[in-house]
């Protein structure tokens, strides 16, 4: 028989299903704002559910390849409110990543880029923050397994099966807070997979490569990596570095030395070429949008009437890029530049008035901006052979480290395609919670803005690209053209481009090196699979377009069931949102007025409003209970 936890004595108990970055954040708040809403000698249980031990999660854990690096820098990194954040509860100040790491980790500066098991660290060191620091009135619980359940009582509780047998009844209130949850395969995966078993072949489907058993590749065999988006970059350091090889600095740039172990990597993707580097980091935490741009986006949120996004957004967003963009280029006095920003934004885009500014500040059309060019930086070139595409590929990849190391404050290129993350969070007060049409969404953000705004913005250090090079000059990695495909044939698979002329390599293993999106119905999380399919919630939809996110209302994000009825004590943040929100794996950042952050808070103040309600509370000591025979002190991440 399963057990059931039910509450212990008088007192009220909320769950937070996730103990990654959200469900620490959200158990951060909760802690803050419980005295507001607990009585004298009240006494709050939160349970937290994790098979992971609780902070860091299953991405961030400590017990992961160094290799696998984080791609924002230290000084960006935060999981503390500030005084920029608008919240209704208590501001709770703390360090960023870097200001921890200060007398944690030496070497590792505010620009630098953390390894992935470092910000573990960090986030395995404010749960435990926060557990020390909890209101007497206030005990937490770890439970290290799944949620796979979650059914109403005929009391209105909630009630919470858990994957190791035991039941947590009488909830008052639980949060949906897993993060990146794994997805069902399609059925081009199954063939793929199908395959591969046929003919003692390796497909590696979508997944964190930090969790994929590399060790069946074998040296020098033949590897396709479909994808050179962030997942092909930590594929790329752990078959090579991880498995004895290094790179030297030379006067041409780095030099890879194999170890013999490396297997002959091929990568490939729709565009072809890799996400744009990110600019060295010269501005510190963040450089606000100019003020006209934000004012734009508030006026059209607060119109009420969704606007398109390529007609109305696209433009503003456009103009704050080129004018960071020419202000960079210009290094002229700041008189100057302040004349230019004024005549430049009040000019209509490519308008002959812009134009005309452009030309009197002796901006070269050669210097101009073009997005045809950011996209499509090969235009029309018609490439004959494998090597001349090789050959340009490096070119353009020596060019654009070198525009990131000139950084993201005086680099031309790099301050402006920053413009672009740094407006992420302008950009949710105007497309989250319908704020499109449903063909805007689909069609400009989703199908194409999305994807622009990941090339663009969230790419890789510098130094990945430099090794990128190296590994491609050593004859380890080779790049296909755009739009490659994949041909079952010969108990193997051919790979080529279209694109460009050449014969298909026969490769033994693929990779996914890319992630699809999640949606509700390929997800293989029991707990949301329950829901959706007992209709407890349902998938977001903007008129006839299915976003795929689970749909929740406005701040603080109850559930919708499939009638249409709000949920007055379920609520999620995050990941599995995303449609309803938008990018919503970005992390918090300092300074900025994070949506994480304010996320979080309002869904904590609303569950202990919930659990309030029905509070019976008696005063009870703060207790602690985490993993059988750990300490708290001593919490770590093990796989």
């Amino acid at each position: 028989m399963p057990s059931v936890i039910q509450p212990a004595g008088v007192g009220t108990h909320v769950a937070i299903v996730g103990a990654g970055p959200r469900g620490t954040s959200t158990l951060e708040r909760l802690c803050a704002s419980a005295p507001e809403f607990l009585a004298p000698g009240a006494r709050l249980t939160v349970h937290i559910i994790d098979p992971s031990p609780p902070g860091a999660g299953r991405v961030w854990r400590t017990e992961q390849p160094n290799e696998v690096l984080m791609n924002t820098v230290t000084s960006q990194v935060t999981l503390f409110t500030d005084d920029s954040i608008v919240c209704s509860g208590p501001i709770r100040p703390g360090p960023s990543l870097y200001n921890w790491a200060a007398d944690r980790i030496p070497g590792l500066g505010p620009d630098d880029y953390g390894t992935r098991a470092q910000y573990g660290q960090y986030l395995e060191w404010i749960f435990q923050e926060i557990v020390r620091q909890a209101p007497p009135q206030v005990q937490i619980e770890v439970h290290p397994a799944f949620a796979v359940r979650l059914d109403d009582t005929s009391y209105g509780q909630q009630t919470l099966t858990l994957s190791n047998g035991r039941t947590l009844s009488g909830l008052a209130a639980v949060v949906l807070a897993q993060g990146h949850v794994p997805l069902l395969l399609d059925i081009e995966q199954r063939k793929l997979n199908a395959y591969a078993e046929l003919n003692g072949l390796h497909h590696i489907t979508p997944s964190n490569p930090a969790d994929v058993d590399l060790s069946v590749i074998r040296p020098r065999e033949n590897v396709f990596l479909r994808g050179l988006g962030l997942n092909f970059f930590d594929y790329m350091a752990l078959l090579t570095t991880s498995r004895g090889g290094s790179f030297s600095e030379t006067p041409n740039g780095l030099k890879y030395h194999p170890s013999g172990n490396e297997p002959r990597m091929i990568a490939g993707s729709r565009r072809g070429i890799p996400y744009h580097s990110r600019g060295d980091n010269g501005k510190g935490g963040i450089r606000p949008p100019h003020a006209p741009l934000i004012n734009a986006f508030r006026k059209h949120s607060d119109a009420g009437k969704a606007p398109d996004f390529l007609q109305d957004i696209w433009p503003l967003v456009s103009k704050e890029v080129e004018t960071v963009y020419y202000l960079a280029l210009l290094k002229r006095d700041e008189s100057e530049q302040t004349d230019f920003q004024i005549r430049f934004l009040e000019a209509e885009p490519n308008s002959p008035e812009e134009a005309q500014v452009l030309h009197e500040f002796g901006i070269s059309k050669e210097e101009r901006w073009s997005w045809d060019r950011i996209q499509r930086p090969q235009g029309d070139r018609i490439f004959n052979t494998t090597t001349e595409w090789r050959e340009w590929l490096i070119d353009y990849l020596r060019e654009d480290a070198k525009e990131a190391a000139l950084g993201n404050l005086n680099g031309p290129l790099k301050a402006a395609l920053d413009v672009m993350r740094d407006l992420r969070n302008e950009l949710r007060l105007i497309v989250d919670h319908n704020g499109l049409t449903a063909t805007s969404h689909r069609k400009h953000l989703d199908r194409w803005y999305t994807p622009l705004n990941a090339y663009v913005s969230i790419g890789p250090p510098r130094q990945r690209i430099e090794q990128m090079i190296a590994l491609m000059e050593a004859g380890v990695l080779e790049v296909l053209g755009p739009h490659p495909k994949v041909k079952s044939q010969d108990e193997a698979w051919l790979v080529y481009s279209p694109e460009i002329p050449g014969e298909p390599i026969r490769v033994t293993t693929l990779i996914e090196a890319r992630l699809p999106e999640p949606t509700l119905q390929n997800t293989a999380d029991k707990l949301l699979s329950h829901l959706y399919n007992t209709g407890q919630c349902r998938a977001h939809t903007i008129d006839a377009y299915e976003t795929g996110g689970l749909d929740v209302t406005g701040s603080p994000y109850h559930l919708i069931d499939t009638h249409g009825r709000v949920h007055p004590k379920r609520f999620a943040v995050g990941v599995p949102t995303e449609g309803v929100h938008w990018v919503t794996a970005a992390g918090a950042r300092p300074g900025v007025n994070s949506v994480t952050l304010c996320d979080t808070d309002a869904v904590a103040r609303a569950a202990l409003g919930a659990a309030s309600i029905e509070a019976r509370i008696t005063q009870a000591q703060v207790e602690v209970k985490a993993f059988p025979h750990i300490e708290v002190a001593e919490l770590r991440v093990h796989v």
